[in-house]
């Protein structure tokens, strides 16, 4: 699959590509449990269309019908019976072929209600957000929605398949969430599908209204529940979140032939990889690394013996195996709880159809259910805390990861580590050669460092000193971004110093060494975009370019 996604600074329009490629790939189907990271980057990023099993939207209709039987028969539901400004000398219910029904006024205050909470719960800031992060969001809150807990319309789902599957994406800000469930954000997408907002479709900005006309479409007209499944999930963390780790998961896969050109650039020293060193303290992903770094230099010279190798390397190279095995497992934490909160839904309250009331309940308890089976429960389900706490981890073992680069980078300027030219310099430069480039080495480690600081340890208390409690999910994630982003601007500015220390090398040896498949294989790639520095030049564009490359390979060869 093409990396079409650079996760923080992809172009806002991809709408009509969207389309294009969503009108000839295989659906993805969605069931309420089973989606994956993968799929929800099908989706957002290369247009995959989607698909509702029947299964899971019976699982969306019984749970609506809980939702009206609670009604009816006297449970508080909000947006429908509370929370709407119901005159209490009216009646609730009315008589329709013999069974108790809700009123046609009652449903009447509830949409009036839901339209209303919609327009005042949107107040985002900032730049609109990426389609595919739109997207990502829009997958994730569907998917959600099939587990049956929200208990929202099934009319719903249809409107979050067709602006998924017809290449509608909501203007979403993004900024002014919290983090406890991204309410004036999300809440844009609700506004689009009820004809009061903007929409990017066919590559231009519009206003949803227009577009749905266009497309034969009549406005949404939420009730009941639905506006509050609409607003109050972390959806949008989720999907950002979603593309940001799998973007981290590329960088990761990258890294390992950028690391193994490094080492031969450098003349560095295996043994700290060999299978018989790193068995002996057996650390879950480091052992693994040290497996993929062999690999990744099956062939090199490195496992020749030489003269001029040191004994050990600085720890920056020598400990590699550790810094990749880090992140892997940070990686895989990652992933773990997102794939689990995706597939989860985090509704406040949640509707349990099937949930049965029995003897043994306590009177506390028993208050949620209405009859013998079924029942809306308050939650606290919006809690970010076990995502966040993977994705802090994710952002310290890429942090760590960053320093550990620029050290390997600014030793293979040094003579007394590489018995090669100060700085890289080609015979006869008598110019600085990479000498001044340490300095955006540094600049972007530092930010590295400020990006991986938890961001969910304050918080103001809001809404009535209720929500007095945040995660501050967005601002978490958007720094993944910002780290990840750095990175590879990071592992070009190495490949740059890499790929010549390797020329130098090369040259100095006559040409008697050899790199690994794996390692040559970037290496020529790069050269074919980068040509090895004889005279001082501009760097600026080289570094862009060797990001680019990083970003798609190997898919781009």
């Amino acid at each position: 699959m093409k990396r079409k996604l650079l996760v923080g600074i992809v172009a806002l329009c991809m709408v009509a590509s969207v389309v294009a490629v969503a009108a000839a790939s295989t659906p993805v189907v969605l069931t309420g449990n089973d989606l994956t990271l993968e799929q929800i980057e099908k989706v957002a990023v290369d247009g995959a269309r989607v698909k509702v099993s029947d299964a899971a939207l019976d699982q969306v209709k019984e749970s609506y019908d809980t939702v009206l039987r609670a009604a009816v028969q006297g449970t508080p539901v909000y947006g429908l019976t509370v929370g709407v400004g119901w005159n209490k000398d009216q009646p609730v219910f009315r008589k329709k072929d013999g069974k108790k029904v809700l009123s046609p006024e009652l449903l009447e205050l509830s949409r009036r209600f839901n339209i209303i909470s919609l327009r005042a719960h949107c107040a985002g800031t900032g730049a609109y957000l990426p389609t595919p992060v739109v997207r990502a969001t829009m997958v994730v809150r569907l998917n959600q929605y099939l587990t049956g807990i929200p208990g929202v319309q099934p009319e719903l789902i249809g409107y979050y398949s067709d602006y998924l599957n017809k290449g509608i994406t909501p203007l979403v800000p993004s900024k002014g969430s919290v983090g406890q469930a991204d309410i004036t954000l999300s809440s844009h997408i609700g506004l689009a599908m009820v004809g009061e907002w903007k929409v990017r479709y066919d590559g231009k900005v519009q206003h949803s209204k227009t577009v749905m006309e266009q497309l034969g479409m009549e406005p949404f007209v939420p009730v009941g529940k639905d506006f509050l499944s609409i607003l109050s999930t972390n959806a949008l963390a989720l999907g950002q979140a979603a593309l940001a780790v799998r973007e981290a998961g590329h960088y990761l896969d990258v890294s390992y032939p950028v690391f193994g050109v490094a080492l031969e650039g450098y003349n560095g020293n295996v043994a700290p990889f060999t299978e018989e060193a790193s068995e002996i303290r057996p650390f879950k992903g480091f052992v693994e690394a040290a497996g993929k770094l062999r690999k990744t230099l099956e062939g090199s010279y490195l496992w020749k013996s030489s003269q001029t190798r040191a004994l050990q390397d600085p720890l920056s190279y020598r400990s590699m195996a550790y810094t990749l095995g880090n992140v892997e497992v940070a990686l895989d934490r990652a992933e773990e709880a997102l794939t689990l909160a995706v597939n989860h839904t985090d509704d406040n309250p949640a509707v349990l159809s099937d949930a049965q009331k029995g003897a043994d309940r306590s009177p506390q308890t028993a208050n949620y259910f209405f009859g013998e089976k079924g029942a809306i429960f308050p939650t606290s389900n919006f809690e970010m805390l076990p995502v966040l706490r993977e994705i802090g981890g994710l952002k310290l073992a890429l942090a760590k990861m960053s320093n550990r680069l620029v050290m390997q980078t600014i030793r293979l300027e040094d003579p007394k580590f590489t018995h090669l030219s100060r700085f890289l310099s080609a015979p006869d430069n008598p110019g600085h050669a990479f000498g001044a480039i340490q300095k955006p080495l540094a600049a972007m480690n530092t930010e590295n460092n400020l990006y991986a600081i938890p961001t969910q340890l304050g918080a103001t208390a809001l809404a009535g000193n209720i929500e007095d409690t945040a995660g501050c999910s967005l601002i978490g994630i958007r720094n993944l971004e910002k780290i990840v982003d750095n990175l590879y601007d990071i592992s070009s500015l190495q490949m740059l110093h890499t790929t010549q220390a390797v020329d130098l090398r090369k040259d100095k040896m006559g040409g008697a060494i050899s790199m690994s498949p794996s390692t040559e294989k970037l290496y020529e790639a790069y050269r074919g975009d980068v040509p090895f520095v004889k005279q001082d030049r501009p760097y600026t564009e080289d570094i862009r370019k060797g990001a680019e490359l990083l970003r798609c390979y190997p898919d781009c060869q």
